[in-house]
């Protein structure tokens, strides 16, 4: 268990968060959520001992073990990945170092036998024999070739050392397992297994994620930060997202009573309660729910933007896009070969592929600003097209306009600056920061003008690449509200599962081979074991 007791934490006159009461126990997975800069990383660190808190305590049932997802992907450049993970159970590493340190003595003492003896106890006591096969497996499934298991952490490029480092976490069950982005650079397949590990596991597990699939899956509670305060709620990121969406509308609403009130919000409980059968931590989760106190509910303080594709300059013709024989090769290497696929009216896209490189290049041919391929493709004449390219760092770097001026430009109707600046506030740049240089925006708030700028270009036509990057989970919720109830054509390629699954109709992967294009959604593609089998002729 772990015990949180008034917890407090400022930096200089602000305060994050202040008399912080929390207990977390065995068997269940807390999502710390909360606003860019409320300070989830910040309590995880404080959690880990890695910083120390303004005032208040953390305590620790006695004998637990705890283990990080560590952050810094050079601390082990000079070890091999097998050694690195199971450095990660820092007692049985430095059991074996000794242990061997031991062996190596050339004038070997009665002393050390003794203590030899001691070590290989405590060693097969915490299955020591087991620890290299144990840590091979980890890695084998966190998708890392046996193959590189005896190279060094620095010969790995950057996705394989967020894996081997996932694995460190991971390695020997720790009763208490901290986890910041644990899905970052994961493909569809490691997350998966991921998320059927972590919802099966016993211990406690803290983790700070923006995939809503993966917190909906994994987790048995929500710790949100609000207010400068945390409070646990029981049930997953939707069960939060929806109760306190629930209960800002009830707030609003002056005229129900009380007693109508509860009644909406018991009615949604035992909804989400009977829902949560499909999840892998079914009966935990149903019986939290069936037990949860309705004065727990409360409306959240989170401004979302408002993402909504709803202001068409014309409705769509038949006549879409048409892509014939399309190759791309770059570097040598082959993006892909004659692909042809033929977009429809009402469609809404994800484009997926295991080399990430291959849909951008598509996008990049298809918005105009790659020429050097073979092949054709045509677009509709009716088609009004937005673009949101994976790097949209030509439309800021260089630019001294402010955030007026600069959406001014986009500006198809009104270019107004109480227009533009009612426009600004919507996406949640109030007061002085409309007056921000472009040029110095985060990468967040750059995602926030890049959709302000495609919705007043009137689209009826979206190509998205990576559209959740450097977004929190108001604005990816945000946006993929406004995508699903966006009437016209998405084109799209996404590594959120839930924005991937609730707004696709249709999905086109592409190989180096061509294209395998299904008319279905994502969570039926990824399961279809017909699927699997052309996707595998398709790689070999």
């Amino acid at each position: 268990m772990i015990t949180v007791s008034n917890l407090s934490l400022r930096f200089g006159k602000r305060t994050l968060f202040e008399d912080v009461n929390l207990k977390f126990t065995h068997g269940n997975c807390y999502g710390v959520i909360g606003a860019n800069g409320a300070g989830k990383s910040t309590f995880m660190k404080i959690l880990a001992g890695e910083i120390d808190p303004t005032g208040g305590t953390i305590s620790f049932s006695p004998g637990e073990r705890m283990a990080v997802l560590n952050q810094n992907h050079y601390e082990f450049d000079e070890f091999t990945v097998l050694e690195t993970v199971m450095m990660g159970w820092k007692e049985l590493y430095a059991i074996m170092k000794e242990k061997d340190a031991i062996y190596l003595k050339e004038d070997f003492t009665d002393a050390d036998g003794e203590r030899a003896g001691e070590l290989e106890n405590l060693f097969a006591e915490m299955n020591g024999w087991n620890a290299e096969n144990d840590a091979a497996t980890l890695l084998s499934n966190l998708g890392i070739k046996e193959d590189k298991h005896y190279k060094l952490i620095k010969e790995l490029d950057g996705n394989e050392k967020v894996r081997a480092l996932l694995a460190q976490a991971l390695f020997g069950n720790p009763d208490i397992l901290i986890l910041d982005e644990p899905t970052n650079d994961l493909d569809i397949e490691t997350i998966a297994w991921l998320e059927n590990f972590l919802a099966d596991y016993e211990s406690i597990v803290l983790v700070v994620s923006h995939d809503r699939h993966f917190l909906d899956t994994v987790c048995t509670h929500i710790v949100d930060i609000d207010f400068g305060k945390m409070n646990i709620y029981t049930g997953n990121y939707t069960f939060w997202y929806e109760t306190s969406q629930l209960a800002l509308r009830q707030r609003s609403d002056q005229n129900k009573k009380t007693e109508d009130k509860i009644k909406e919000l018991q009615e949604f409980i035992r909804r989400f309660s009977a829902n949560a059968s499909k999840s892998k931590q079914a009966t935990s989760r149903k019986k939290a729910l069936d037990k949860i106190n309705i004065d727990e509910i409360k409306a959240s303080s989170r401004k979302y933007p408002a993402i909504m594709f709803n202001q068409m300059m014309r409705e769509p013709g038949d006549q879409i896009l048409q892509v014939e024989n399309l190759t791309k090769i770059s570097n040598g290497e082959v993006m892909f070969k004659n692909l042809n696929f033929t977009i429809s009216k009402g469609d809404k896209v994800a484009f997926l592929s295991q080399n990430s490189l291959a849909t951008t290049a598509l996008y990049e041919i298809l918005s105009g600003r790659d020429t050097d391929f073979t092949g054709e493709f045509k677009w509709g004449i009716t088609i009004v097209p937005a673009n949101l390219p994976i790097d949209n760092s030509s439309y800021f770097v260089g630019k001294d306009d402010n955030l007026i001026d600069w959406l001014r430009e986009y500006s198809v109707a009104d270019k107004d600056e109480t227009f533009i600046r009612s426009f600004l506030g919507r996406m949640l740049f109030s007061g002085e920061e409309v007056f921000k240089k472009c040029s110095v925006l985060s990468g967040g708030e750059k995602m926030r003008c890049m959709f302000s700028k495609m919705m007043l270009e009137g689209p009826n036509l979206l190509t998205i690449d990576e559209p959740t990057n450097h977004l929190d989970l108001e604005s990816i919720t945000a946006l993929n509200n406004g995508l699903k109830d966006f009437k016209g054509v998405i084109l799209f390629t996404s590594r959120d599962h839930e924005l991937t699954e609730t707004v696709a109709t249709r999905i086109i992967e592409i190989t180096p081979k061509g294209a395998l294009d299904k008319l279905m959604g994502y969570d039926e593609y990824i399961s279809s074991d017909v699927v699997k089998e052309q996707k595998a002729a398709l790689y070999m």
